[in-house]
């Protein structure tokens, strides 16, 4: 038996961008199926909204991604405010319920995706060796979704 988990990030019209960005960064094949390809009038307000959004590479990154039906207007409104994450005195305060961890094996493979994921991100974490590990960072990138990337360490016993 195996099992598959697979992030999936809700987005308040920009399902779609982001999804083209995650692909832009990861690689692979982004699938995207939209409302009014499972029937919605055409014409109809968030017609063209991601009912079922994708990004998969044969590395094995995958998240997935969907439009909120009836919401619109991208990341933060008044009446929904982006979520923050940063840094204070050597601890991470965040009031998100999720961050999406990205682990490499080597530090120019993670470099690479830190490079392009940083674009129009907050740095919280600047990538750098830690106690733990050879590269770890953390950010929140342009849609709001905050990574963790970090190279996966050689354990010995």
């Amino acid at each position: 038996m195996s099992i598959t988990t697979t992030t999936h990030l809700n987005f308040h019209g920009d399902a779609r961008a982001a999804l083209e960005f995650y692909q832009s960064v990861f690689g692979g094949q982004v699938t995207i199926a939209t409302y009014g390809d499972f029937g919605m009038p055409q014409d109809a307000p968030g017609a063209t909204n991601v009912v079922f959004g994708q990004v998969e590479t044969e590395a094995g990154f995958r998240v997935m991604a969907y439009d909120i039906p009836g919401e619109a207007g991208g990341l933060a409104t008044a009446s929904r405010p982006a979520g923050s994450t940063r840094r204070e005195n050597g601890v991470t305060l965040t009031d998100q319920s999720f961050f999406v961890s990205v682990r490499g094996d080597t530090l120019d493979e993670v470099q690479g995706y830190w490079a392009a994921l940083s674009a129009g991100a907050s740095v919280v974490e600047p990538l750098a060796a830690s106690a733990w590990s050879p590269g770890f960072g953390m950010l929140t990138d342009a849609f709001g979704v905050t990574w963790i990337l970090d190279v996966a360490a050689a354990y010995t016993a």
